[in-house]
């Protein structure tokens, strides 16, 4: 009883984008279908969210929406949500369309190659997913004395490699549901990537946190050769 108002409600994963850095594999399938060595990536997200006790999931899709339907067949209880505005607008619209269910909720990206189980039945505050490094090039955060998070950018030292799983307490999930909304109607709001919400525009209002994991429990594969290179069997897709 104690626990139960950290109890993990819900998943979301972010599934609405072009993955164009994959072409050609992506002109065919929507990048969280691609397969890497026998499995669809999004496959072992929701494996991890299900293994920690997670029933309520939702994938938003959007780009090859219709192929999403072949996850009922392995996961019927999923929610597939359609975002229709995934060509015009940034990956906050995704989150829009789910805005009034974020408290207690884990928000993913959907195309991040998981090796190690990242996922907890328990939360106990608003965090995102960081590995430390030394020098990075990619999408970085920094941490005051607190422990939060204080400076998003790309390319930094000293600092955390950003991943793009989060999970929000049930306090900040209330205040995502009014400012993302509120961003997202701002002039320019529609092309925010949806993180600047909490760790950008409305940092002030939020405390969060990072929880420490290694290169070896998540994998991004963000291009066609960084595929290739894990999966040797697209080198001649299409071919």
């Amino acid at each position: 009883e104690a626990l139960a108002p950290y109890k993990t409600k819900r998943a979301i994963f972010i599934a609405a984008g072009f993955g164009s850095r994959m072409r050609p594999v992506t002109l065919q399938i929507a990048k969280p279908l691609v397969k890497v060595n026998g499995v669809r990536i999004i496959d072992k997200l929701i494996d991890g969210v299900m293994a920690v006790g997670i029933e309520e999931i939702y994938v938003v899709c959007g780009y090859l929406g219709e192929q999403f339907a072949q996850l009922k067949e392995k996961y019927p209880n999923i929610n597939l949500v359609t975002n229709n505005m995934y060509s015009e607008a940034n990956n906050i619209s995704s989150v829009y369309l789910l805005r009034d269910r974020l408290s207690n909720t884990y928000i993913s990206e959907a195309d991040l190659l998981l090796h190690n189980q990242v996922f907890d039945k328990y939360m106990f505050y608003s965090s995102y997913l960081g590995i430390p490094t030394d020098e990075t090039d990619d999408w970085y955060f920094k941490t005051n004395d607190r422990g939060t998070i204080c400076e998003l950018g790309i390319g930094s030292r000293d600092c955390y490699r950003m991943l793009g799983i989060s999970y929000w307490d049930a306090e900040d999930g209330a205040k995502l549901n009014e400012h993302v909304a509120a961003t997202f109607h701002m002039p320019g709001g529609k092309d925010e990537d949806w993180c600047y919400v909490p760790l950008v525009s409305f940092k002030d209002a939020y405390h969060v946190y990072v929880r420490e994991c290694a290169m070896d429990d998540i994998e991004e594969i963000d291009t066609y050769d960084e595929l290739c290179a894990i999966d040797p069997s697209y080198q001649n897709f299409g071919k």
